[in-house]
């Protein structure tokens, strides 16, 4: 299943994929089935009952008529760098042979369709399209062979960078987290509706509709299950955490020349099976 999230002037909404058009209901309508969050923290099959309530119940929701939100806010975002061998050999790095893990922050996080911000310390803005990971069923020390089954679904990333101030210390974290740089959407697909740890997806990145990345997830030096066996050996993975997976090659630091995004253009980042996440670059006022 395929769940989106969004907003009305009546408030914040839910709707499901029925093939040939969405279908939704608002909160406060009877019948809501709840926030998808709400829906994840609840676990069995609450994803599952809502999907046949706002199939059976629900009323159609055009995407472009309504203002779409990311599919949740995550509790904590856990991203992977290097995780793409060809990635690492373009920006002059050994393979890791341990996860390389920094944290965003949900303040940084973009809604799709919403704009990119451009601040005004800098001109090197990033792109990195990325698979993202929902965390649906809690763990802690997680066996890589049961890691998948702690997944509600998948969705789309791009971790946008601003690419001089990640790189003036050894530490990514101020340059992975200046606001309005983490778009995450449009939506939310299952983890039942995907291959098994999202593997074998085309993923591709567009400037302006011009291709800068294009790989596979199945191209991940860490798998999925990999990277929530490691990082539940550090901390508690709950409902609605995310997991940042990586970036291929074809970031715009590492051409030549340099290609950063610019006020005005979009930019887009589409996984196979899952969808286009679509924005804007804007400069900060």
């Amino acid at each position: 299943m395929k769940f989106m999230s969004y907003l009305t002037d009546a408030g914040a909404g839910l709707a499901v994929d029925a093939g040939d058009r969405y279908l939704g209901m608002v909160e406060g309508e009877p019948g809501y089935p709840g926030s998808l969050l709400a829906l994840i923290e609840a676990g069995g099959d609450a994803l599952a009952g809502a999907g046949v309530a706002l199939r059976e119940q629900g009323w159609p929701v055009d995407p472009n008529a309504v203002t779409l939100l990311p599919p949740l806010m995550p509790g904590k975002i856990l991203c992977v760098g290097l995780n793409y061998a060809d990635h690492a050999a373009e920006s002059n790095m050994a393979l890791p042979e341990f996860p390389t893990l920094f944290s965003r922050f949900a303040a940084s996080v973009v809604a799709p369709g919403a704009p990119i911000r451009l601040p005004r310390v800098s001109a090197a803005l990033d792109y990195e399209g990325e698979l993202a990971v929902i965390i649906g069923t809690p763990g802690r020390y997680i066996a890589k062979e049961a890691a998948l089954d702690h997944v509600a679904g998948y969705s789309v990333f791009n971790d946008a960078t601003i690419r001089d101030y990640q790189l003036r210390t050894s530490q990514w974290t101020i340059g992975k987290n200046f606001d309005g740089t983490g778009p995450f959407g449009p939506v939310m697909v299952t983890a039942d509706a995907l291959p098994p740890g999202a593997s074998g997806l085309k993923i591709e990145t567009r400037l302006d509709g011009e291709v800068m990345q294009r790989s596979s997830t199945d191209r991940l030096i860490f798998d999925v299950a990999t990277l929530i066996a490691v990082i539940s050996e550090a901390m508690a993975l709950e409902p609605g955490d995310v997991i940042i997976t990586g970036t291929p090659a074809g970031v715009g630091g590492a051409r030549k020349p340099q290609r950063f995004m610019q006020p005005g253009e979009v930019c887009e980042v589409e996984i196979e099976g899952i969808g286009i996440l679509s924005n804007a670059i804007v400069a900060d006022a």
